[in-house]
Order: structure tokens, then sequence, then C-alpha cells
């Protein structure tokens, strides 16, 4: 094809990418020309790392960090590092023939750095994705994100929202390149708290996920290589909803009203009201919200344990599924009951061996609440894999199972250590 300018080699156009629609890779690359302005305007001169889908979208993904070494010579990249201290080349996308070129790898999702390649040091975007909690309704993150951009409103920064494509909202907000990753996740980490304080029964800003109620303000997504879609205006948010905005939808929408996010690059805000709120909470002695586990400790930061002194002087290590070295929560104590109950490849493997759990164990399952099945999508070498565990908070203590070996016992890291 011709795009931009360029020759795009395009692959398999006629593969069914999506099987329940039966949208193929060509119709993934018609609706992502049909917005490109939109689309090369959000990831412009950010480089990205590659979430790749080649059997489509009901395949596994995998991420794919560096830039493949048979790209065109037309393909731009950067250099980041990382806190591992390793180095990854990654696609820089600056115009329409390049996106295409990336859309033709798999890419479903785009999924760019809040830095520029020009500065890699300091980004230009404060990014809060609106993540609830499962049972949680699309009504209740379209009040979290109003509430959000009060709280925006209040410290001199501009919101641009978007859908993000899956449950929940993203809010992204153009920033003065003037601070390091650090301080833009400090200020993401008041925003988050200031946010639950104005909105305490709906939002909240706990790392742990078995402390989490209603939708989770995410500030790690501002921690360097994190990564994070229809752009909105804030009029539209009260009554919108994510099933509106499809490959076949989004086209006309984007061409009767254009980008709803075009004038986002002129209003870069600045984080000092966010930082000097997040000084006085240091102040007051709140410590800074705990990282992501790939990251070294921080400092200021808390102890990567439930945050409640006394939670912790009265909770335990829960115990390790029998062959297993770490339980639930790892080394982490903690009051609430948790049971894991399986490691798996993939999200149905995993909820496969959740369901088998509950036909063993009928008399826990009433109790339970849709927030009390934690899945958590782990980070593995270039893929995801899945975890599955119960809080049994809501189950009676004379029902609760304990813990027992796990449905499914899938180690990721097996072929890495000459397992298998």
């Amino acid at each position: 094809m011709q795009i931009a300018g360029r020759e795009v080699q395009i692959t398999n156009p006629d593969k069914v990418f999506f099987p329940a629609a039966g949208y193929t890779k060509g119709d993934l690359l018609d609706y992502y020309l049909a917005v490109a302005e939109g689309a090369v305007r959000g990831v412009s001169n950010r480089p990205m790392a590659l979430k790749r889908f080649v059997q489509g979208a009901g395949g596994e993904a995998f991420f794919q960090k560096r830039a493949p070494a048979n790209r065109p010579p037309w393909i731009d990249t950067a250099v980041l590092s990382f806190p591992s201290g390793r180095t990854a080349e990654e696609i820089v996308v600056r115009d329409a023939a390049q996106l295409a070129w990336v859309i033709n790898l798999g890419c479903i999702d785009l999924n760019p750095h809040p830095t520029r390649s020009d500065d890699l040091d300091h980004p230009d975007e404060l990014r809060i994705d609106l993540d609830p909690m499962p049972g949680v309704p699309w009504s209740q993150v379209r009040d979290v994100a109003l509430a959000a951009k009060r709280v925006l409103d209040d410290m001199g920064l501009t919101g641009w929202p978007k859908t993000s494509g899956s449950r929940g909202m993203h809010i992204y907000c153009r920033i003065e390149r003037r601070w390091t990753h650090p301080e833009v996740r400090r200020a993401a980490v008041a925003f988050a708290r200031e946010v639950e304080r104005r909105a305490p029964t709906i939002a909240t800003s706990k790392w742990w996920k078995e402390e989490r109620h209603g939708v989770f303000l995410d500030y790690n997504q501002n921690a360097k290589d994190r990564t994070v879609s229809t752009p909105l205006h804030w009029d539209e948010v009260p009554d919108c909803v994510p099933e509106a905005f499809t490959l076949a939808t989004v086209p006309a929408r984007f061409a009767a009203i254009g980008d709803p996010g075009a004038g986002i690059d002129a209003e870069a805000g600045s984080l000092e009201a966010l930082l000097e709120l997040a000084a006085r909470e240091e102040a007051d002695g709140l410590p800074d919200a705990p990282w992501p586990p790939n990251y070294p400790r921080q400092p200021g930061e808390a102890p990567r344990v439930q945050p409640s002194r006394a939670r912790a002087r009265s909770g335990a290590v829960p115990p390790a599924a029998p062959g297993q070295e770490a339980g639930p929560t790892g080394r982490r104590r903690t009051t609430v009951p948790l049971l894991e109950i399986a490691r798996a490849r993939t999200e149905k493997e995993a909820r496969e061996g959740l369901e088998r759990w509950k036909s063993r164990h009928p008399e826990a399952v009433p109790p339970l609440e849709p927030a009390d099945v934690l899945v958590d999508a782990m980070r593995g070498r270039s893929s995801a894999w899945y975890r599955i565990r119960v809080n049994l908070t809501h189950v009676p203590a004379d029902k609760r199972p304990p813990q027992e070996l796990l449905e499914i016992d899938y180690d990721p890291w097996a072929a890495y250590r000459g397992k298998r």
C-alpha cells in the first residue's frame, strides 16, 4: 500500500483478528488509517513497546520491546534504558506509514511511553488510569472520571479523557518537561489520594488488590517503562458507553467531529500544585505509595506490605500452596484470608481452574463478591501469565477452604531455567 508517500507491505489482510465480530487484520488497518491523524498525535515521537497479537485478539499476545532487525530504513527508533539496567531500541511512530507498519505486525493497541524521543528523562504527559474492580458498573467509572476532572481543574491542569478500550477510562494531561519520572509519579500518587479523599466511597488509591474497592486510580502508569481507545469531550463523559466505540463506528465519528484530543499539545500544564500537595502529605507522615515489584526500593517508599501498621502486626504471611515456595502474597503479611487458586499461561485456563475449585467448594461460593476474585496479569519475560486468588473475607470462617494444590501450576520461568 502507498501510505504517506511510502510503500508499506501488508501481509495477510484477510486474516480474522476479531472472531466474534468477524473483523479482519485489513479492517483493523482501515480503522487506524481512518483515524490516523488522531492516532499519530497520541503516539508521535514517543518510543513504544509492541504488543503483538500475531494470531488475532483471541490469541496470546507478547511484548516486543526491541525493534525488529528487519525493519524498513524509514522506521525510526530510540534507545531506552530500564530500571534493570538493560537497554532497548524501540519503535518511534511519526506518520501514518510507520503507524500502518506497526499495525501490520499484529499490534491491536498502541503502547507509547509518556516521553518524547528527544528527551527520554522528562515526561510530557501525566497519565491517569481508572481501573474498576470486578462488579463495578461503568456509571461509577464515569463518576470517578468527573471527580478526577474537578481535582485537575483545582490543580491547574487540563485533562483529556478517553475510553481505554476495555473496562476503564484514561485521562491524559500534557505537562511541561521539567520533572523526572519519579517526580511525575509522585504527583500522580498525590492526585490519586486527593481523588480518593473527595470520593472515598467510589475511588481508591490502594495499591494492594485485596484492599481496593470501586475504581482504582493507577498512579504507577507514570513509572518509567509503563505504558498504557476513543478520545472524548468532557461533556460526553456523563453519558458515554464504551460499547458505542468500535472499529465500525469510530471512523465515522472521527470524520464527523474530528479528534476531541486535537488541542492536547497546546495545553502543557505545571505539576507544581500536585507536588506541593505531595510535600504536605509527606510532612504529615504519609509515605510514598508502593512501586511495582520490578523496581528497586525508592527513597521515602513505604515498606511493600499492607500500609496499616496495626494490620501488619496482627497479620501473617498466608501459606503457600503445596509444592510452592511463595504464597498468594509472596512474603507480605496480611490479615486478609487469601487463597491462591491457579497460575496459568492464559486467563481462560486460569478461570477454568477457578471453576473447578468452585465446584469442589460450593459452600464457599455464594458469599463471594465479584471483587473477591482477584485476577492478576503477571509480567513474564515477553508475555503475560495469569494468577487467580480468592479473598475469603466474606465467607464464614467455618466454611473457608484451606490452601490446596494449585488447580494449574504454570511456571513462566521454567524454560529459562532449562527445565523444559
